[in-house]
């Protein structure tokens, strides 16, 4: 789907802004909305870009930076936070090796935080992309993330 698509996908309203952004931003396989990105949205629904980078930048789900392929969102909500939340961070953390909002280095997940997930009763819990994962140990870290493996990219031999 091209940018031309989603745009016109939704009629030209004020009602639609989050859902034009989110199909954006879910679109680029870096999973942000680029400054041309939101200066389409802009020019679209005939609104000032600042209202838009406004919004953007107020919504935690929204990105105005590359991420990786996956994000990891860990819950930090209160309920989450006494179950156990912060130590799960740190093994994220210490198994991706990288630090809350950062990206692995071969571009596979985004490490962020989020305030609630709504799901309390199977505290501490995050989400990788759209599954949620709850009753979370450190210990299950390392199979959780084992289910998103390593892309290999190919290399092209030199043809004598």
């Amino acid at each position: 789907m091209d940018k031309s698509d989603i745009l016109h996908k939704y009629p030209p309203s004020m009602e639609n802004l989050l859902l034009l952004l989110h199909e954006f931003q879910n679109h680029n396989p870096r999973k942000y909305l680029s400054r041309s990105d939101m200066q389409l949205v802009a020019k679209y629904l005939n609104i000032p870009f600042g209202q838009i980078y406004g919004v953007v930048s107020y919504y935690s789900l929204f990105s105005l930076t590359p991420r990786g392929k996956h994000i990891i969102r860990i819950c930090c909500s209160p309920v989450c936070s006494m179950a156990g939340s912060n130590t799960i961070l740190v093994e994220l953390g210490r198994q991706l090796e990288i630090g809350l909002g950062e990206t692995t280095a071969e571009g596979l997940f985004t490490l962020e935080s989020t305030e609630c997930l709504g799901q309390c009763d199977t505290a501490p819990g995050m989400a990788i992309d759209e599954v949620y994962v709850g009753n979370l140990t450190p210990k299950r870290i390392k199979t959780i993330l084992q289910k998103y493996p390593v892309e290999k990219k190919r290399t092209q031999g030199r043809q004598g």
